[in-house]
């Protein structure tokens, strides 16, 4: 077998493929062997019929197309191989010369890995900002702590206020008709939480527990039911229990309750530290952030559309996995965002090829400093992962292998010792 390689415009290759005319002819010769098992010749049992005969009730090109189907693949395969190609899409076949008793010459053209031009990378000198926190981000901190840690007490007479948990009956109308899916008893709602669409919650505060109230609202023009949206709907409801939150005053006594610390100030101290320590990390990241952005903005690479729509999949899986986790669909979110795949996919785009470019630059970075990930690096990974989620280091590297995914955390791995050489490189 011999290869011929074409280097075409924006990325795309085209291998020339000649394969042995021997090879061409055994290939027939199985592929009569396999058919004669799919059809039925007079006189003959499945799969002994002849060559000659089999192709008379199939054709030779029916011959042809299963041979092709034998050769072309690992033929196309081994000459990646040879050629050092790196494809990112299945290529587009075509037949140059088909004839037995003579080679077998296809052309494939394939978008391949684009070559990445590297701008400056190392003396950059980018600063890490300082990490900064104020008092005022310690009092929000300690008045969190002491939402979480506020009772609920239940109100015999009273008015709602904003923050209250109340729990009401509603049932909700247009046009003076109730609607589907606008009724509720005993629904429990937090006032202020943005549950409701604009003007309900709002519209309770100040109403009396067993009140009869009506709440005119609008529905968003946006809305996910069409039968609702940009509608005045009437709301009739009865609050029947108000819980409001009583907060327990910020001093020692409180801090002893909530934490290990006997006094508020060792308390308030816990929590700068914690802050601090946050707002360190967070520094940290946006330092690395900002290195690897601008590296990746030094260079210059054409990425091949096929590199970004298969990410932007990437994405939307991700996204779909996520969703799953609520109990959602991908199909109910384009409703409730008012959006559908098409503009999901557009808004992604972006996105999309900036993390194509980033993992293209890292990669160049990589084999320009010859940064690579030992067997004992993997296999010290392998032990943090088992230490993580209490699984045996072997058997976690051997499912890797055995779903074919070891290369790609190899290649993670090789990315962030990446990141990290540029940051020591930079910083």
């Amino acid at each position: 077998m011999s290869v011929s390689v074409e280097k075409l415009e924006k990325n795309l290759v085209a291998l020339e493929v000649t394969v042995e005319a021997e090879k061409f002819v055994n290939a027939v010769n199985q592929a009569a062997k396999v058919l004669a098992k799919k059809v039925n010749v007079p006189g003959f049992r499945k799969g002994k019929a002849p060559r000659r005969l089999v192709e008379q009730y199939v054709g030779k090109q029916a011959l042809y197309d299963e041979a092709l189907d034998q050769l072309v693949g690992p033929a196309y395969a081994q000459a990646v191989g040879e050629s050092g190609i790196e494809p990112v899409d299945r290529p587009n076949v075509d037949l140059v010369q088909i004839e037995e008793g003579k080679d077998l010459i296809f052309k494939a053209k394939v978008a391949v890995k684009p070559e990445v031009e590297l701008g400056e990378y190392k003396g950059l000198k980018i600063e890490q900002s300082a990490a900064t926190i104020t008092e005022d981000e310690v009092m929000e901190a300690l008045k969190s702590k002491q939402q979480q840690h506020a009772r609920l007490i239940t109100l015999e007479e009273g008015k709602v206020e904003n923050d209250d948990t109340v729990t009401l009956d509603f049932e909700g109308f247009t046009d003076g008709v109730p609607f589907v899916g606008g009724k509720a008893e005993n629904y429990e709602l937090v006032i202020g939480s943005g549950t409701f669409i604009p003007g309900f919650e709002e519209g309770l505060i100040g109403v009396e527990i067993g009140q009869p109230h009506d709440v005119n609202v609008t529905f968003p023009a946006e809305y996910h039911s069409a039968e609702l949206a940009g509608k005045d709907a009437v709301f009739k409801t009865v609050v029947k229990k108000i819980q409001r939150k009583e907060l327990s005053p910020l001093d020692d006594e409180f801090a002893k309750d909530v934490s290990e610390f006997e006094t508020l100030d060792e308390l308030k101290t816990d929590l700068r530290n914690k802050l601090m320590k946050t707002a360190e990390q967070r520094a940290k990241d946006e330092h690395v952030k900002a290195i690897v952005a601008k590296v990746v903005d030094n260079a210059s690479v054409e990425i091949p559309e096929v590199m970004i729509t298969e990410r932007i999949k990437l994405m939307l899986e991700d996204l779909s996995r996520n969703l799953a986790q609520q109990g959602l669909t991908l199909e109910q979110y384009y409703q409730f965002t008012n959006s559908t795949e098409e503009a999901m996919q557009e808004q992604a785009r972006p996105q999309a090829a900036e993390s194509v470019k980033t993992d293209l630059v890292l990669e160049t970075v990589a084999k320009a400093e010859g940064i690579e990930v030992t067997e004992d690096e993997v296999d010290e990974e392998m032990k943090k992962l088992s230490e993580r989620h209490g699984q045996d280091a072997g058997l976690i590297k051997q499912t890797l292998i055995a779903r074919g995914e070891l290369p790609f955390y190899k290649q993670s791995m090789i990315s962030q010792k990446t990141v990290n050489f540029l940051v020591e490189q930079n910083s």
